[in-house]
Formats: structure tokens, sequence, C-alpha cells
């Protein structure tokens, strides 16, 4: 146990996280140059594109010291988004220590001090590391004052280095021995393990990653999952290098994997507790709760003949991302297809994005919802995530939505810009803090469906890239929610309807009119384009309809003979918008979603 060290790495979103794990696995001679490639524990394409971390690894690297001391350094790497902020909890809950990355040139930011309170809530040993040194625009001594003033750590303790050059990577390794503590080991205790990821073998079933925080487990013990009581037998337990290494046993203290012949991910939970079916602990370990949905979208194929594809891709897809839930939905408009629940808006696009890339599948999604909650005239309180179900306006005695609190971390420069977009996106309790010299953190408290639309890019934009967002959810708060119909020649698009505050109603309204004015194309006879909420149309356009020049052979004569001609083609166009269909193209769905800024 004394050359044990069990660390994970927390930064801001680029601030480095992924390329010091690259460079502490080649210091500690895991993989050679030649095999090497950058963000080296990141297994998805998506992944290295958007140079963000989604399914968090783990890894053992074993180091020697200058003194000659051998240790086995476990590092729990962690997913680098609010979305995935409870399995970044359950890693940490893994760890006796973390590296809190800092990036010398940007400084102390919103996620930064988000994660120094989710380490000090565990009572973690924070070691402060400075990197990107070599950068032009670094400045230590302003990030070393941060730390002090910001965050309250001693910046004597902080670790100098550049992991992109490789520079200073043996001080950052002698750190973790020298200041993170060893696990404490209780070897006769009954198996506790924590589950922090899970992910599908297709030849072994599900992998779980866990630490063991008593007893120890070896293949052929009987298991037993507490959350569900399911018992299974263990077919072979190890640690992690970039590969599986199959142990006789892993023991208190340890991080590794145990594969137990369990069919699907969803069958385990981030967060539970494995214990001994002979000899099971008391009580589950600390910290464990079911993941929720706050974002809910409805996904269709772009042809009817895709579902069952669709269906087949959905099923696959389950086996890897157990957060993810989905059951069937149809509509008028799209055809059959699935309402699905997603932790956030990235979660929502890593799903759409890994759906058309693994699976081939060409989807159309819905406008992503939140969880609204409606109290009704007669008493009863009903949950609603789909437009569809919106109840009876004259039944409703109290509508209620998600709240957030926002933080932002910006230049000062910016805070004109920020504060109106926030009060445009109905933010309130507005709080100011000033961190250091020229940055301020804006706190406010949010509508969870007004950051849904394109928030954190109009923030990027504004900001010029400087602007960082981070948030956590507060409650259900009382608001004025209407249901916004579109109606294209008089007839209900299902697919369109959105719930939104009614002072929202009409913006909204205008803006999918328009954008369907401009994606539908014209037909024989008039299409009116309407926005409503119950009987009252908010807003309209029109698209105008082919005309043929009917009076183009009277080249002259009684100006009645034209009239005539005429009037009859009005009979005629009358009689084809009663009988004629609309076809509104796939491309008009995506269009109403984006933002009314794109």
């Amino acid at each position: 146990m004394p050359n044990i060290r069990n660390f994970s790495i927390i930064a801001h979103i680029d601030h480095g996280k992924s390329t010091l794990a690259d460079r502490l696995i080649q210091h500690t001679g895991q993989i050679d140059d030649r095999q090497f490639r950058d963000q080296i524990l990141d297994n998805m394409d998506i992944e290295r594109e958007r140079g963000i971390t989604i399914k968090s690894q783990a890894v053992t690297l074993p180091y020697t010291n200058s003194k000659g001391e051998k240790f086995d350094l476990n590092l729990i790497d962690t997913p680098g988004h609010v979305d995935f902020s409870y399995e970044v909890s359950r890693a940490l809950a893994s760890c006796e220590g973390v590296l809190l990355v800092v990036d010398a040139s940007q400084g102390v930011e919103a996620q930064t001090v988000a994660n120094l309170y989710a380490a000090m809530e565990r009572d973690l040993e924070i070691i402060p590391v400075i990197n990107k040194i070599d950068l032009p625009s670094a400045d230590v001594e302003r990030v070393k004052e941060q730390i002090e003033i910001d965050l309250g750590l001693d910046s004597d303790l902080s670790v100098l280095c550049s992991a992109k050059e490789g520079l200073g990577i043996e001080d950052v390794l002698d750190a973790i021995v020298n200041l993170i503590p060893p696990p404490v080991n209780i070897p006769d205790e009954p198996l506790a393990a924590l589950i922090f990821d899970a992910n599908y073998d297709s030849f072994r079933g599900t992998i779980v990653s866990c630490r063991i925080f008593a007893g120890k487990v070896k293949a052929g013990d009987t298991i037993r999952l507490m959350f569900n009581n399911a018992i299974h037998k263990v077919e072979e337990v190890g640690i992690f290098r970039l590969g599986r290494v199959p142990q006789k046993e892993i023991i208190s203290g340890e991080v590794g994997y145990i594969i137990a012949g369990i069919k699907r991910v969803s069958d385990t939970k981030i967060g539970d507790t494995i214990t001994l079916d002979s000899k099971p602990v008391p009580k589950s370990l600390p910290g464990f709760k079911e993941i929720k949905p706050v974002v809910f979208s409805s996904i269709y194929p772009i042809t009817s003949e895709d579902y069952g594809a669709l269906t087949d891709a959905l099923e696959k897809y389950i086996l890897n991302d157990a957060s993810l839930e989905y059951q069937k939905d149809s509509s008028a408009a799209l055809g059959l297809g699935f309402r699905c629940g997603f932790l956030g808006l990235l979660h929502l696009e890593i799903v759409q994005e890994r759906l058309e890339r693994e699976y081939g599948q060409s989807i159309i999604m819905t406008v992503p919802t939140v969880e609204y909650h409606f109290l009704l005239t007669d008493g009863k309180k009903i949950k609603i995530d789909n437009p569809l179900y919106y109840p009876d306006p004259a039944s409703i005695a109290e509508a209620r939505e998600p709240y957030i609190k926002t933080r932002i971390l910006i230049p000062e420069r910016y805070m004109g810009a920020v504060m109106e977009l926030c009060l445009e996106r109905r933010g309130e309790k507005a709080n100011f803090n000033y961190p250091t010299q020229g940055r301020i953190e804006i706190i406010f408290d949010m509508p969870l469906a007004e950051v849904l639309y394109d928030f954190y890019d109009r923030l990027k934009t504004i900001t010029q890239g400087y602007g960082s967002f981070d948030y956590d959810f507060l409650d259900h708060r009382k608001n004025d929610l209407v249901k916004l119909d579109i109606l294209v020649n008089s007839e209900r698009v299902d697919a369109l309807s959105q719930i939104v505050h009614r002072d929202k109603a009409r913006a909204r309204a205008l803006h999918a009119c328009e954008k369907l004015k401009d994606e539908i194309p014209r037909h024989m006879f008039k299409i009116p384009i309407q926005g409503a909420v119950g009987g009252t149309i908010v807003a309209r356009s029109t698209i105008n309809p082919f005309r043929k020049d009917v009076t183009a052979k009277c080249y002259g004569g009684d100006i009645s003979r034209k009239r005539k001609l005429l009037e009859k083609q009005k009979k005629g166009k009358k009689r084809m918008k009663m009988v004629g269909s609309v076809a509104i193209p796939q491309s008009a769905f995506v269009a109403v979603f984006k933002s009314e800024s794109s």
C-alpha cells in the first residue's frame, strides 16, 4: 500500500488535462514514440476532434523515483464537461488526491473553481499544476497570485510544467508521490468496491472499472451489485495499463476492472457498491444517486423505411451509454421515432454524431426541451417533457420550469454584452465577484430552457472565446408557460410544437414562420404559415403560389374577358387549397430548430 497513489487530473476545458495525461503515460514508458498518438486515453474520434473527454478512462503508471523506489500511480481520468459532473464526482471519490491544472495564460476559470470545490468536498489532497508555461502570453506570477487568492491554495506547492513540450513532467510525478497520501489498506473487512465507470466489450460483456475500498476480489468469487441485488460470478480481475492486464486478485486500495458476465452496461450503475454475496458489507458506499436526464428530444429517421435500422442502432448504442434513455414515439409529420432523455446538450450532440458516424443513421432531432411540472385545478401534479402532452390550459393552476445557477467568468470589458445576453434569457438575481484584477464572475439564476438555445455559442461569440460557463441545477419555479403551435396550411404540425414563456412566444413563432417560409417550396396554391398560442394567432407568413398567366392569350377585346379568366383561376386555386397537401421537407424541421441568430 505505501507504494500506491490514486489520483485524478481536473481542469477547466482546454487547459491541457489530456495532454498532461499523455506526457505522464509517455514518461513512465507505457508506450513508445512510434505507437503514440495525442489524447491516448480518448478512444473516440469525436473526442479527439472536439478536444474533450467524454468517456473517462483509468490507467496504472509504474514509476521509479530518483531514490530507486517503485510506485504504482493509478490515474483515474475524468470527463471534462458539466453534463458528466456526476461521473466526475464518482471518479474523485475513488482518489486520495488531484492535480488541479491551471493554464498559465488564461488563469483560474469557472470550472477550475467548481472542480476545486468538488475535490475539497471529498477532502482530497490538491496539487496546483501551472501548465503551458512555454506560451509567450504565460504569466506565472499572476496565476500564482490567483491560486492564492481565488482558490485559497499554497502557491509555493505549485508545479510548473508544459505538457506540450514535456517540461516539468518529472516534477509532477514527484509531487504525486510526495504529496498525495497512499490509500488505507483494509484487507480483512468484507469487499466494498466503488464503480466509477463501465464499458461494453462485444466478447466479454460489461467491463466494470472500480476502486477497492475494503477486502479483495479474485476470479471465481460471487459478487453482488448492491443497487439491484444482481449476483454474478467473477470471470477475470485485473489492472489497467493501456490495455487490460489480468491479475490473481485486486485488493483494498487498488484500482482495477472486474469481468463477471454482465450483459449490459445499464445493469451496472455508476457509484454503486460491489460486495461479495457470501459476506456482504452492511451498507453501500456513500454518494450514490441515479442519473436523471434533464434534456429531452425526439429522434426520427429521415425516411420511414429506416425505422428498423434506427431501432437496431439505438439498441447497440445503449450497450455502451447507460445514461441515454429512450422510448417509442410517433409524430403525424415525421412518422415513427423515439423520445430520448439526455444528460445535457453536449450529451445530445454526442449521441447524434455517434449514431450518424458509427451506425450510419441519418436522423432528425426535434427541438430540445426540459421537464416541466404542472399543478392542475383538480390538485393533480404532472410532469411533461413533450409539448404533445401539454394539458388543457383551462385545467392548469400553476406551471413550473427548471432553473439553474449559472457562473460565467469573463474579462471585465465584456461585462455589458454578457449582462445583456443573460437578461435577454430571463436571468435573475445577479451577483458579481471580482476574483482578480480585470476579471469578473457573474452569477445568475436562469431557466434551463433558455440555455438550451445556442447560449454557449452566443457567449463564446460575444466574449471572443474568453468566456467560460458552468452551471448547477437549482429547482423548479413558477412561470407563465404556454404551448406554441405551428400551423402549415391551417394544419397543426405536432413535431414543431414548443412549450415557451408567454413573453417569448411571439419571437419564437416569428422565427419559425420565417424559417419555414424559406424552406418549404412554393406550391400551386397559397400556403399560410402561422404561430398560435391557444386560439390566438401570434405570427404569420405566407408562401405565394406559382401562377400561370391565364390572360396571355387575351390580346384585345373587353376587360371582362380577362376578369372572367382570372375568376376561374381563383376558384381553381381555392379548390386546390382545400384538397392539396403541403409537403414539408426535412430541412425545414432542422432550420426551425436552429437558433434565431443562425
